[in-house]
């Protein structure tokens, strides 16, 4: 499980709560059936009016993938391409068949596959690249796509929070020959409105955040594969290899330790 998406929206909600708690606030008052009722129930059925029945049905895989754990493969990926670079130099790229049957090429994305199978094919260059950049391409702008599902729900859910409130106060002032019970109703009206913007804010928005960033290294995968099958195709050395497909992953890490090293040497300089 990611747990940051989970404590994230633990996080979020228990701060919300305790500070009211702490102001003097009951957290039974925080509690609406009706409001609720709106602002879900209007929030879903504004994004089902925007996307396919198609799209809708993937809402709970989509939730689950968000709080799914998924790590980069950009470190297992180059280190796969160094072995073939290797292989095809000493033995030719027919002998990277066998890779197609293996074990190992079933753990990365499944354009791994086709991308190899065209380099022993012998294609052209610019027909791998341009075939395997559409299809990045596709892929990706439907990845994204699923995220804005959540983004659209974020964008609604606020106003079916304003909704709900306008409908609240409709009814408090349709009854105002009870001004005791004035305080309470209207409370109880901005309910929906706090309901709205939160789910938006803690909920919706987020995960349509988290599905695009697990986009975009599913993106950035691909364009390693990408570029390491033309290598391939190319003849190019392993350690060449390696360190024109390093260059698709930035590691603050690795920056980090490129600081170190280089202010480490100034001092040595210094010293000396």
């Amino acid at each position: 499980m990611d747990f940051s998406t989970l404590l994230g929206i633990l996080l979020g909600f228990g701060s919300l709560i305790l500070a009211f708690v702490m102001e003097g606030g009951s957290v039974a008052s925080l509690i609406g059936v009706s409001a609720a009722l709106i602002v879900l129930g209007g929030t879903i059925g504004a994004t089902m009016t925007s996307f396919s029945m198609k799209d809708m049905l993937k809402l709970p895989k989509l939730i689950g993938k968000a709080f799914k754990e998924e790590g980069n493969k950009y470190g297992d990926i180059i280190k796969y391409f160094v072995y073939l670079a290797q292989k095809a130099r000493s033995e030719g790229l027919l002998s990277l068949e066998q890779e197609l049957q293996s074990d190992e090429i079933k753990n990365y994305d499944p354009i791994l596959k086709d991308c190899i199978e065209l380099v022993i094919d012998g294609a052209d260059i610019e027909l791998i690249r341009t075939t395997m950049e559409n299809r990045i391409y596709i892929e990706d702008k439907e990845l994204k796509r699923e995220a804005s599902i959540f983004e659209a729900a974020g964008g609604y859910s606020p106003t079916m929070g304003i909704i709900g409130t306008v409908m609240g106060l409709v009814h408090v002032l349709g009854n105002l020959s009870e001004p005791d019970k004035l305080g309470p109703s209207i409370a109880v009206a901005f309910i929906a409105t706090l309901y709205g913007v939160s789910m938006a804010n803690l909920v919706w928005l987020p995960i349509g955040n988290k599905l695009k960033n697990k986009a975009q290294i599913k993106k950035t995968e691909k364009e390693i594969i990408l570029e390491g099958s033309l290598s391939l195709q190319a003849g190019e050395n392993p350690k060449i290899v390696e360190k024109k497909l390093l260059t698709f992953v930035v590691e603050r890490e690795s920056v980090a330790k490129a600081k170190e090293q280089s202010v480490k040497g100034e001092i040595a300089d210094d010293k000396a």
